[in-house]
């Protein structure tokens, strides 16, 4: 078998099946009682999954069948339009199965947000029609160019036969499982603007070279645009968003804590099955690993943690589903809920993927057991965004009454 970071032909080549009309879930509930089912079968292959680096092309069609990448589409498009908590919850149940999984869908969500800000009408129910037939929408992330994350040189222009793009994009979450690649990109008067190509278009290459020691299923490679075809009624014009405030960033972040926040409850329910099951009481002290005094101890306040984090993901869901209307002042509201979560679940995860082998004794670092996945993950993804500027973000609004930024990650 080939190392993780070597690119395989079956990797590159093989493409998302063409899309089949999912279940249409209609309430909340259905949705995380969907979640749930989803991450029961997740959970058997995820370590295996995730050792071998097998690429969930099955999984990506179970959870696209269930209907939860519709979960979103406003009610008078077709959709459940379920809660941000809702959301927070299907994340955070898939997560903690299988969190690159998990991470996959993230960037649809993300550019469904964007589409609901930002869009016309009839591009609204273009897009969202085609959620609901099945279409999967990845990614093309970010470029290497420049100090700054925002900086963008792939260019739109017009071709012979209409718009086409050009660029290189990487950390592209999702695009080799997706029927739409959606990007950022500039046109020829440097107008921002979200272009539309097909992933099974010509001048469109998903390069399967991610190479990260966490999330190693999740494919974030590199996205290549050479003269590819853009669907000029799906080209959305982000410039209105400069001046306008918005909620598409607190709801990406609420996604990514909602992620972080499962990975931990999967940590401690690894903890608690292990020392359960297999750990050793220490010598000379007590009869069994769950009579150990320190270890109880230790699951208790790991309890308290996980609950506080998910408590505070929750509230930054009501703040999110209430907030009407949108203005600076509830914008920054939004962000600044969302970034109290994101410490908190950022937190969680890393300390209890710490302390599942720490409490669960030497042998739970075999190989054959792969419990390091926890804290592999954890780490990978609490990068996404540095938790270092939350707390500026929060510090600096309590403070000084200073207004986060706009942005994605905000």
């Amino acid at each position: 078998m080939p190392h993780p970071s070597v690119q395989t032909s079956q990797s590159t080549e093989r493409r998302p099946r063409p899309p089949t009309r999912p279940h249409l879930i209609t309430s909340d509930a259905e949705a995380v009682a969907s979640a749930q089912a989803l991450a029961a079968r997740l959970v058997d292959g995820a370590s295996r999954r995730d050792r071998e680096r097998l690429l969930p092309w099955e999984e990506i069609e179970w959870f696209t069948a269930s209907g939860l990448g519709g979960i979103t589409v406003p009610r008078a498009f077709g959709g459940a339009d379920v809660s941000h908590d809702t959301v927070a919850q299907v994340f955070a149940i898939l997560a903690a199965a299988d969190a690159s999984v998990a991470q996959i869908p993230q960037n649809q969500f993300g550019v469904l947000a964007l589409v609901r800000e930002a869009a016309s009408p009839a591009q609204q129910a273009r897009l969202y029609a085609d959620i609901l037939a099945g279409h999967r929408i990845g990614n093309a992330g970010p470029e290497r160019h420049g100090r700054a994350i925002t900086h963008v040189t792939t260019q739109l222009a017009h071709g012979p036969h209409g718009l086409v793009l050009s660029g290189q994009r990487y950390y592209s979450t999702g695009a080799i499982f997706a029927h739409w690649i959606p990007t950022r990109a500039v046109d020829a008067s440097g107008r921002p603007v979200l272009a539309f190509v097909r992933r099974d278009g010509p001048g469109v290459e998903v390069v399967d070279d991610w190479q990260g020691f966490g999330q190693t299923t999740t494919a974030s490679g590199t996205v290549r645009f050479d003269a590819a075809p853009v669907d000029p009624d799906v080209l959305i014009d982000l410039s209105p968003l400069a001046g306008r405030p918005g909620l598409a960033g607190p709801r990406s972040q609420h996604i990514q804590a909602a992620i972080d926040a499962g990975i931990a409850a999967g940590a401690v329910d690894a903890a608690l099955d292990f020392v359960r099951t297999k750990t050793r009481a220490w010598p000379f002290t007590v009869a069994s690993a769950t009579e150990d005094p320190y270890i109880i101890g230790e699951i208790g306040r790991l309890e308290i943690d996980l609950h506080a984090a998910q408590e505070v993901l929750a509230r930054a869901g009501r703040v999110l589903d209430r907030i009407a209307p949108v203005t600076a002042e509830s914008s920054a509201e939004a962000s600044v809920a969302v970034a109290e979560a994101k410490i908190l679940t950022t937190e969680i995860a890393l300390e209890a993927a710490e302390r599942l082998t720490e409490l669960a004794g030497s042998s739970s670092t075999r190989e054959a057991y792969n419990l390091g996945r926890y804290w592999r993950d954890a780490r990978v993804h609490t990068l996404h965004d540095p938790v270092r500027w939350k707390y500026h973000l929060l510090g600096n609004y309590t403070l000084n009454g200073a207004l986060p930024p706009r942005h994605q990650w905000n």
